[in-house]
C-alpha cells in the first residue's frame, strides 16, 4: 500500500514538471496519469534505445522526457487545447 502511494507521488511530481515544462494545464489526477504511464514511456523507449540509466537523477529525466513526449503526442492527437495563455 505505501509503495504505491509513493509510486502516485512521483507520478504526480513527474506530470508536475512535465506540465510546466509543456506549458500545458491539468489537475493533480492529470499530472498522475501522465507523470505515471510517462515514466513508463520513457524507461521503454530509453531501453530501445540502448540508453542504461542509473541512479535517481537520471530515472528521473527520462521519466519527465517521456511525461513531456506524452504530452506532446496527445496534443498532435486531440489538439492544444490544454495549453496554458499566457
Amino acid at each position: 500500500m505505501i509503495s504505491l502511494l509513493i509510486s502516485l507521488v512521483i507520478g504526480a511530481v513527474i506530470g508536475w514538471l512535465a506540465s510546466i515544462i509543456m506549458q500545458s494545464d491539468g489537475g493533480l489526477l492529470r499530472n498522475i496519469i501522465v507523470g505515471v504511464i510517462g515514466s513508463a514511456l520513457g524507461s521503454y523507449l530509453a531501453g530501445l534505445a540502448g540508453i542504461s540509466v542509473s541512479g535517481t537523477i537520471g530515472s528521473l529525466l527520462i521519466d519527465v522526457a517521456g511525461a513531456c513526449l506524452l504530452i506532446f503526442l496527445v496534443g498532435l492527437i486531440f489538439g492544444r487545447k490544454g495549453k496554458r495563455k499566457k
